[in-house]
């Protein structure tokens, strides 16, 4: 019986219109036509919706499957029978398959055929043939056809299975045309048109601001590049200066060596010279006392007596010779001629260190010069007493108390002030006039730092400064004071701060020289510029602290 059916049936009629093999477990519908038990459910599942794929009848209610064992058997048969491939090794559904990610014809079900436009009110998609009542017919004329899109039943009220082309601001979702009239009466709502112009012109904003986002990291990204290839110039150029002021050291340790050398041989020479002036003398007498000899022994030997007799007195003298018994030449020992070198070389090197150490200090003060900032006082943060200029660029203490709100930014006791500008990254520098005063603290210090009761400077409590006493005595202030000799009286004080490698320095900004540098720190928050006047003393201290501008 099988077999009869399995020749009398095409293979087409027993192929499931949803995946195009052969039946597996099929099932029929209410309006008669058969799937894949399995391919029936995911359609319905994926489209949301129940109805026949073929003829588009819906069901109210989900139709409850079961198997056609007629039709599982004559296909079973089949496959059995026929296991047929094409020429290409490919399988049957492999010949109707659509292309992935094409809108497929809904009326050309199972067989691939891409669709030309989707329609709105249809909820379809349709190739060039299907399409054609669309263009002919005059009720579906009316209809609005996009370009073919995917589920199209997404598109649908799943209340009311009306086309959602309304948009509820109230409850920000997508409604239709019965919705608005139940659910959302009294509901702000706009066609889905016109909020779409509204959020694509949102997306235009967005999108320029994500493109000005990614314009500015490019720019960060240059800049990182170029800082670090000018981190690259700076090092090298370290370096080749490095090298420079060695290698002149160097040269003085190896000129010093080679004077000493020199030194050591003259003096060698020296005494070989005198030496041998010795030797020839001696050998000289030696040379007139062997022929003496000679002469006394041809004498002794003689047999003519009358000879002997009258050349005696004439032989019988010794030669005229020196007397060498107190004579004696010292070896050569250069006792102190060492020490004596070593300190001319350790002098001449104290000069050359000292030149490249001051050439050194200016090309640094310059560097530091470069990363010059403008710098302005904080009036928030002045003690009452401070007097302040009106372009907060001079500060100074008076003797009247000024009549100043309490807030926690403001020092008191300490009459202390800080920069209005902070910094927590790169490098800054700014200079300050000190001439006149007898007493100063300027420096920096973190935006954490206690503004109330007394201030103990010092990094421990956020603050790196540099200070100036009574006695013309200048501190670094540190846990404990280090006291800094300096030979001349600073009238302007540069300070320089490295934030990424922990450094801040004081200069000697008429001289050009270095005075203290703290380093080795981290700052992990924003520092301020630090001014202290310190009290006027009966006006012998009421010169001000002067920002100055940086000329480099």
């Amino acid at each position: 019986m099988a077999t009869a059916a399995g020749s009398v049936l095409t293979e087409e009629q027993l192929l499931c219109p949803i995946c195009l093999d052969l039946f597996n477990q099929p099932v029929s519908t209410p309006c008669g036509h058969n799937f894949c038990r399995d391919c029936i459910q995911g359609y319905w599942q994926c489209a949301n919706l129940s109805q026949c794929p073929m003829c588009k009848q819906k069901f109210y209610r989900r139709p409850e499957l079961k198997v056609n064992t007629f039709i599982s058997e004559v296909a079973s048969q089949f496959r059995k029978s026929s296991g047929k491939k094409d020429e290409n090794g490919a399988s049957t559904v492999d010949q109707y398959s659509g292309n992935k990610g094409e809108v497929s014809c809904d009326v050309c079900v199972g067989k691939g055929v891409k669709a030309l436009k989707s329609c709105l009110d249809c909820l379809a998609s349709f190739c060039e043939t299907h399409l054609e009542p669309h263009h002919v017919l005059g009720t579906f004329k009316k209809h609005r056809l996009i370009n073919p899109m995917m589920n199209m039943q997404d598109r649908v009220c799943e209340k009311h299975e009306k086309l959602l082309d309304l948009f509820c601001y109230t409850d920000q979702t997508h409604v239709c045309q019965i919705c608005i009239k139940k659910d959302h009466s009294a509901h702000h709502i706009v066609p889905i048109a016109d909020e779409s112009r509204d959020r694509r012109a949102q997306i235009e904003r967005i999108n320029a601001k994500v493109e000005e986002m990614i314009h500015g990291r490019l720019e960060k990204i240059s800049e990182i590049n170029q800082s670090v290839q000018l981190s690259s110039g700076n090092t090298e150029r370290e370096i080749e200066e490095s090298l420079q002021v060695f290698n002149n050291l160097l040269h003085s340790v190896q000129k010093g060596q080679a004077e000493l050398v020199e030194v050591i041989g003259a003096r060698q020479k020296q005494v070989e010279g005198k030496t041998r002036g010795l030797i020839m003398e001696l050998e000289q007498e030696i040379e007139e006392l062997r022929r003496r000899n000679t002469e006394l022994e041809q004498l002794s030997h003689t047999e003519d007596d009358l000879y002997l007799m009258k050349s005696f007195p004439v032989f019988s003298a010794l030669p005229d010779t020196k007397d060498w018994s107190d004579t004696c030449v010292e070896s050569a020992v250069h006792v102190g001629t060492v020490r004596r070198a070593v300190r001319r070389v350790a002098c001449q090197l104290e000069e050359t260190v000292k030149a490249e150490v001051k050439r050194l200090c200016e090309t640094e003060f310059q560097r530091a010069q470069q990363c010059a900032v403008d710098v302005t006082l904080d009036p928030d943060t002045a003690h009452p007493k401070l007097v302040l200029s009106e372009n907060r660029k001079q500060v100074y203490h008076g003797d009247v108390a000024l009549n100043l709100p309490d807030n926690p930014e403001r020092f008191y006791p300490g009459v202390s002030v800080l920069g209005k500008e902070g910094f927590s990254s790169g490098r800054l520098y700014y200079e300050v006039q000190v001439k006149g005063k007898t007493e100063w603290d300027i420096g920096v210090g973190l935006q954490s730092v206690n503004r109330k009761g007394g201030n103990m400077l010092n990094p421990e409590t956020g603050y790196w400064a540099l200070g100036m006493r009574k006695d013309n005595s200048y501190w670094a202030l540190s846990s404990t004071p280090i006291r800094v000799p300096l030979t001349g009286k600073p009238q302007r004080v540069g300070v320089y701060v490295d934030l990424e490698c922990g450094q801040v320095s004081f200069y000697n900004v008429d001289s050009a020289s270095h005075i203290y540098s703290f380093t080795g720190y981290t700052f992990t928050e924003r520092v301020f510029p630090y001014f202290n006047p310190r009290r006027n003393h009966g006006g012998v201290n009421s010169a001000p602290l002067i920002i100055l501008p940086v000329y480099n």
